[in-house]
């Protein structure tokens, strides 16, 4: 894909969160987006058309992070209230609360079978949680961080968080094996690459890492964006081709994957990106910002 095809042009604006939004995901066929934020609230959206769908409320503080199941009937939110929901899409209420988090919870995913949420918190801790069980209790706590754990991703068989504390470790789930690579600056998003052989690490000093996801070598760096105190999602696009990020003065940076070089930014928020994914298919991008708005761009 070249850099003329990567969107640029505002497509859609999504307004109805008061103050920050936190989070925007696409489900897994691009068709539909859930945000989170300050307001407290999920938001279910058609984001080509922008529509609002529908509202899920129960969180007592903000909204950090939210993910949905593949065939869309179930999603987990985390946030400032230190529990991880477990909420059925079509009647809005939450199936299941899991507390054990010591503080505020920053990020969730499901398993691929959606039988399983694993939760990063800033008490240094990963936990996973089984949502067929009634039982409460985790059924695994990784705890073996010296900081925050910020962003969790998941393979078939692995669990790879990044942490404040410098590092991105990889939880091999079947032999019980973690390695663990260190950045030297505070991680405060983890993302796979489609292939699913690289991992991207955004850090605290405005710089992107892309990690060997077996050896865990240094393969590039990109930089132009401002990241130093926000916790700001990166991606990769559908393509693998290019990377892309928000920046804390509301831009949206897209660099080249193999030279590093910026091949398109722009001023997508009028304050700091907090969220980008990226649609499954299609050439398109949806942002999130601390101005309130979630805004969709195509090509």
């Amino acid at each position: 894909m070249s850099a003329e095809d990567l969107p640029k042009n505002e497509a859609q604006v999504l307004k109805g969160h008061e103050g920050a939004v936190l989070t925007a995901r696409f489900n897994k066929d691009g068709n539909y987006c859930l945000t989170g934020g300050k307001d407290r609230t999920i938001r279910l959206w058609n984001p080509h058309r922008g529509i609002h769908i529908k509202t899920y409320k129960a969180h007592a503080r903000e909204v950090r992070d939210v993910h949905v199941t593949p065939d869309n009937s179930k999603i987990c939110s985390c946030g400032g209230d230190r529990q991880v929901f477990y909420w059925d899409v079509s009647t809005g209420r939450v199936i299941r609360k899991f507390r054990g988090h010591d503080s505020e919870v920053n990020a969730v995913k499901f398993n691929e079978y959606s039988s399983v949420v694993v939760s990063a918190g800033y008490d240094r801790s990963l936990r996973a949680w089984d949502c067929r069980s009634h039982s409460t209790e985790p059924i695994q706590i990784v705890d073996t961080f010296l900081d925050s754990v910020m962003s969790v991703c998941l393979t078939k068989t692995e669990i790879i968080a990044g942490s404040v504390d410098g590092t991105v470790r990889t939880f091999d789930i079947r032999i019980g094996r973690e390695l663990s690579d260190d950045l030297g600056q505070p991680v405060n998003c983890i993302s796979l690459s489609n292939d699913g052989n690289c991992v991207l690490a955004s850090c605290l000093d405005s710089t992107l890492r892309l990690l060997d996801r077996t050896s865990g070598e240094l393969l590039q760096e990109y930089k132009g964006h401002t990241c130093k105190s926000f916790k700001m999602d990166c991606c990769l696009t559908n393509s693998d081709a290019h990377v892309v990020g928000g920046s804390e003065d509301g831009r949206l940076f897209f660099w080249d994957l193999v030279d590093a070089s910026v091949v398109s930014s722009f001023r997508a928020h009028s304050s700091v990106v907090t969220s980008v994914s990226y649609h499954p298919k299609d050439n398109c991008v949806m942002t999130a910002s601390v101005d309130g708005s979630v805004r969709v761009w195509k090509a």
